[in-house]
């Protein structure tokens, strides 16, 4: 049942942004559908079906893992391939999401901070 939702979630969120972008397109017929698709992505109408792609790709995963799983996942895969801690700490205050989620990723970079720094002192003293 639950891979049940899953599928239908993932196949509803582009369904609907795709329905919301006709609809305030103002236009009826073919030319709605271009110029949602066109409206929707970067490249015109193929952007607009990547855009649409992407989604599916992302809420099939929110619904599998949770919100909080993935935007964590992101986080540390940016501190892993160097982005700087204070700039991460930046763009997580930024972010649309709850202080308390906020405050769960900051202290997962500081955690993989204290990790990376014991992991270089065991190298040094090897």
């Amino acid at each position: 049942m639950d891979k049940i939702v899953s599928k239908i979630a993932a196949l509803g969120v582009p369904g609907l942004v795709f329905l919301f972008a006709v609809g305030a397109t103002g236009l009826a017929g073919a030319a709605s559908i271009t110029a949602a698709l066109a409206a929707l992505g970067p490249g015109g109408m193929i952007g607009g079906i990547a855009t649409l792609g992407i989604m599916g790709l992302i809420s099939e995963a929110i619904a599998e893992y949770g919100f909080d799983a993935i935007f964590k996942a992101v986080v540390i895969e940016l501190y892993k391939r160097g982005e700087d801690p204070e700039s991460l700490f930046m763009k997580i205050d930024n972010y649309p999401v709850s202080k308390g989620l906020k405050l769960k990723l900051k202290e997962k970079i500081k955690s993989l901070e204290k990790e990376q720094v014991k992991n270089q002192d065991n190298i040094t003293q090897q």
